[in-house]
């Protein structure tokens, strides 16, 4: 079988259906497909996102929030703590993501749930559904929306070079929690550990960069965080919900090839350091969205190459300065407590500032 739509986007995460509702808004034919059976699951995120993003999102609907936050506080390889105001929701990821693809539905989005994107051939991309049947999409444009590891990036030749491996897991708190907590450790090669608060539970996991002396094995680390947190009385009990993905750590050099485009942890567009990359998927998804309509509308591909030019406006410079604060952390992770102001966002140092 063999279709036809004007926009093809591949992956129903924040990146995809912000797209896919931007584009739909221009007034073209928009088909999201999603490998998972259900939006957002399995959440691989530790669900924090800023204050202000709630006034970029489509839809009024709060009921993906758990709770706020209102600082971020920094435990440092000495134990001394750097506290910084950081207003933010602790949000649930999935209700998140599902009210992202409801909004692009609402607009006019097809969505087809369970179906897998292998590979563009002879002008069509050739897709699996969810009962293991072959179909073909004929696009004028297609959308890579999916994930750190995009099959759209590898195809394209222009894959993620850094991904860094997290693990999380749900622990139990002992107290209530108004605040963020991320742990540097000389343990944690590369990365930090965190603690963000969902109620009276929270995300537990951290991030530890491979192939170095320093490394450990990721799950070797976290049980040694966990032991920590258990001798602090921040958690009790034992974890559940253990969860393991990665972390772009450097946007891609092209996000534009042909017909093809990519957004959000496709992208790379995801902050080499702190991880984040909700609020570049919205915005950055509703910019790819935008200019894929366009260029179908007024039957120019070369219109594909302003998305690639807004996002580095507007997330370039950042990205690249992280990418550079990073090379840094890793070189000097002997010298950790005294190269981490420069390589940190809580602290001055490291916007360039003394």
């Amino acid at each position: 079988m063999a279709f036809d739509c004007d926009i093809l986007v591949i992956g129903a995460g924040p990146a995809g259906s912000s797209a896919a509702l931007a584009a739909a808004r221009e007034g073209v034919s928009v088909l999201l497909v999603e490998r998972g059976q259900t939006v957002g699951v399995p959440v691989r995120c530790a669900e924090y996102i800023p204050k202000a993003l709630l006034g970029e999102l489509p839809f009024s609907d709060r009921s993906f929030v758990v709770q706020q936050v209102d600082s971020m506080r920094t435990i440092l390889p000495d134990g001394a703590t750097h506290q910084t105001k950081a207003p933010g929701l602790m949000i649930q990821r999935d209700r998140f993501d599902r009210l992202l693809a409801e909004s692009a539905i609402e607009e006019g989005v097809e969505l087809l749930l369970g179906t897998r994107f292998l590979e563009p051939k002879d002008g069509f991309v050739v897709l699996k559904g969810p009962d293991g049947s072959f179909f073909r999409i004929r696009a004028k444009v297609i959308i890579g929306a999916d994930g750190p590891r995009s099959s759209v990036g590898r195809w394209i030749g222009s894959p993620v070079k850094r991904l860094i491996p997290a693990i999380q897991v749900k622990g139990l708190l002992t107290a209530p929690m108004d605040h963020t907590e991320i742990y540097f450790n000389p343990k944690i090669y590369g990365g930090y550990a965190w603690v963000f608060p969902k109620g009276g539970e929270a995300n537990v996991g951290l991030a530890v960069v491979r192939g170095s002396k320093w490394s450990i094995p990721l799950k070797s680390a976290l049980e040694w965080f966990l032991d920590v947190l258990r001798s602090n009385g921040i958690i009790k009990g034992e974890p559940h919900s253990l969860i393991v993905g990665w972390i772009p750590a450097e946007p891609v050099t092209t996000s534009v090839k042909r017909n093809m485009i990519l957004v959000g942890d496709a992208a790379g567009q995801t902050h080499p350091i702190t991880g984040a990359g909700v609020p570049q998927a919205v915005m950055c998804g509703r910019l790819a969205g935008y200019w894929a309509a366009r260029a179908v509308i007024e039957d120019n591909l070369n219109l594909l190459n302003r998305y690639d030019r807004e996002w580095r406006e507007d997330y370039g410079d950042s990205l690249e300065w992280a990418c550079e604060r990073r090379e840094l952390l890793e070189a000097n992770w002997e010298r950790l407590a005294d190269i981490l102001p420069k390589c940190w966002v809580a602290f001055r140092e490291y916007y360039g500032r003394s």
